[in-house]
């Protein structure tokens, strides 16, 4: 099975999306109103945890279900979502938002 097939598969692209998108809420949350450490947690960071803990239960599910079909590009694509999670994270922790 190829790579690109496998892509195409909803338990594949969809964490990859949710980490885009988490990256995307940080980004302009930062653009649009700054590095600012407030007691509460704004909606963009609340927005940010569902995404990003959203998509654990998608990618557990694509590793119990692809991993013994196709090892090779599932264990591929499996790498690509967890550097998607890492990437949308990764504003967090360099900017201790």
């Amino acid at each position: 099975m190829a790579i690109s097939t496998l892509l195409k598969s909803p338990s594949a692209f969809v964490p990859v999306f949710m980490s885009l998108l988490a990256l995307t809420v940080v980004l302009v949350s930062v653009m649009l109103f700054g590095v600012a450490h407030e007691a509460d947690e704004g909606a963009s960071a609340h927005l940010w945890q569902l995404l990003m803990a959203g998509q654990l239960p998608v990618v557990a599910f694509f590793a119990l279900w692809w991993l013994p079909r196709a090892p090779r590009p599932a264990f591929t694509v499996l790498a690509l979502q967890v550097l998607a999670l890492l990437v949308a994270a990764s504003p967090v922790y360099f900017l201790h938002l």
